[in-house]
């Protein structure tokens, strides 16, 4: 399983699970928005992680 913003790479590694993030350079968060939001964000993108892993359904 792979977080990631460049998903034609994480395809060319053989990652079987890919979860697309935020952006190149902040892929778990986005350091312009405020703490709180960010925290969402992340929360978020930790969540759709789980259930991606969870799944049996693999890209």
């Amino acid at each position: 399983m792979q977080i990631t913003s460049a998903l034609p790479i994480a395809k060319m590694v053989g990652s079987n699970r890919v979860v697309l993030g935020h952006g190149i350079v902040h892929v778990a968060g986005d350091a312009s928005l405020p703490p709180e939001e960010e925290k969402d964000l992340r929360r978020r993108l930790v969540e759709r992680a789980l259930e991606t892993l969870e799944s049996d359904e693999q890209t």
